[in-house]
């Protein structure tokens, strides 16, 4: 299973492509979408057709999202909230089911700890995927975020053999 993770931002939109075989990981590629433009339809539409990009290119058969927190700045809450719909949009304009995990949930599933920083998230990542070469924060955060799908996407494919096989 090939995962595409996205770690959503309007400036920076960090992606990061896995593919899970069992419970082997393996780096496949990771980056960061940079908007561009001066007013905010402008910087979507740019965010839209990199991230359209990054599908087309390496064709992942699920995606993860991670999901949106609100702060004290509501007009900024607001703006990543649009940036995080194109995150979702996208995906699913390619056909994939798409996961969404709270920061907290990564977290505790790649370092242990809900409440870890971003640097033990990014050795953390850097330890389960020996010789990963990270693009920055966001890409860190954005392959995280498929280690956290990729976990789960097997616990319920777990699951749902189990009771396949009960029903049987």
């Amino acid at each position: 299973m090939r995962v595409l993770g996205i770690d959503p931002g309007l400036r920076n939109m960090g992606w990061g492509v896995i593919d899970a075989e069992g419970s082997r990981l393996s780096h496949v590629a990771n980056g960061i979408c940079h908007s561009k433009g001066t007013d905010l339809a402008a910087r979507l539409l740019s965010l839209y057709e990199q991230m359209t990009d990054v599908v087309h290119r390496f064709q992942p058969d699920q995606a993860a999202v991670e999901q949106t927190f609100v702060n004290k700045d509501g007009a900024g809450t607001l703006k990543l909230g649009q940036a995080r719909g194109i995150a979702l949009l996208v995906p699913a304009q390619a056909g994939l089911a798409v996961g969404e995990y709270a920061p907290n949930k990564v977290k505790k599933t790649i370092v242990g700890a809900g409440h870890a920083e971003k640097q033990q998230v990014e050795y953390m990542v850097k330890l389960q995927l020996p010789g990963v070469v990270i693009n920055g924060p966001d890409a860190a955060d954005a392959l995280a975020i498929a280690m956290c799908h990729a976990h789960y996407a097997r616990a319920g494919a777990g699951y749902a053999a189990a009771l396949k096989r009960a029903n049987a």
